[in-house]
């Protein structure tokens, strides 16, 4: 199986919430609505951005539903406490018409399981043979998938066409090296927004899933731009991307952390979309210093974007 899908700029949505702190589901759709018209070529729903632990199963398959029902291109994410409810959310997403599936890790349960890992994987796919799909490698759900494991699934799932890696700049190197160099068809996602350019310039990923994307899609679609000329060996894209990589380095940073759903709806809202003010839990809030630090950081890099974008040559290099 062979899928464009996973390809280009992917914003991982998050769920804004009602005043109820019920999902807000016509603003989740104009978010998704919104980031195509920019550019994107699909969203995903429900990753750790779009807070899938805080919602239940219900709620995440309406967010899901309604997304394809606006036509958005849509990746769905299938975390989920236990096998079964995975295999529920990736035999939904066909049923509705959704694009393509995110395959997570089993969790908690024998998460450390090469074997446990391996049978998790095995019934999600075959819950959706026809959906391409990629396995999401991060720390945070305690598993590294090493390629053994990946090739041998592979082997029976060819909807398994990828690997999403969000475990850093040297498991995205692993994955370049053992898993996507291996065989054509096999696509590279970046899943970290510290991780654009050397994902793309250096591991020759196809595709970002990004999280400041959310909030400045035309700024992170500009150095994907960049950063696939700069792939194909042009100095100059390559200049250019390493500028604007290292500008946007602060904002990337906080998809590396546990509060990043907090910053990034923070940033949306700075950006003008109050919809994303209030979060599930009424407790979760950034403090007074990172809010201040975080309006601080965008503030400045609007402003050397704004600036640095009239200097000859920006934007001819990412023509």
């Amino acid at each position: 199986m062979t899928s464009t899908i996973f390809s280009g700029t992917i914003p991982a949505l998050m769920t804004p919430c009602t005043p109820d702190r019920t999902p807000d589901y016509d603003a989740l759709v104009a978010t998704g609505k919104h980031l195509i018209a920019e550019g994107m070529s699909a969203v995903v729903y429900c990753g750790s951005m779009g807070d899938w632990p805080l919602l239940t199963d219900d709620q995440r398959r309406e967010g899901v539903a309604r997304l394809v029902a606006a036509g958005v291109p849509v990746i769905v994410g299938t975390g989920a406490v236990n096998t079964r409810e995975a295999v529920a959310h990736a035999a939904h997403a066909a049923e509705v018409g959704a694009q393509g599936l995110m395959v997570i890790p089993r969790v908690l349960s024998r998460g450390t399981s090469p074997a446990a890992q391996k049978a998790h994987f095995k019934a999600i796919l075959s819950a959706a043979p026809d959906l391409p799909a990629v396995i999401y490698n991060s720390p945070y759900y305690g598993f590294a998938t090493r390629a053994d494991l990946f090739f041998a699934l592979r082997a029976e799932h060819p909807n398994l066409i990828g690997f999403k890696e969000f475990g850093g700049s040297a498991d995205l190197r692993y994955a370049a090296e053992n898993i996507t160099s291996q065989d054509d068809d096999v696509t590279l996602m970046i899943g970290v927004d510290t991780n654009v350019f050397h994902g793309f310039v250096n591991c020759g990923a196809t595709g970002a899933i990004t999280g400041i994307g959310n909030a400045l899609p035309r700024e992170v679609l500009h150095l994907v731009a960049l950063c696939q000329k700069a792939a194909t060996g042009d100095a100059q894209a390559r200049l250019r991307a390493l500028e604007l990589d290292a500008a946007l380095a602060v904002l990337s940073s906080f998809d590396e952390g546990a509060d990043l759903v907090l910053y990034y709806k923070h940033l949306m809202v700075l950006g003008g979309d109050d919809a994303y003010r209030l979060h599930f839990n009424a407790d979760d809030a950034l403090s007074d210093a990172q809010r201040n630090y975080v309006e601080a950081q965008f503030a400045l890099f609007r402003t050397w974007y704004a600036d640095w974008c009239r200097q000859p040559g920006v934007m001819a290099a990412a023509a």
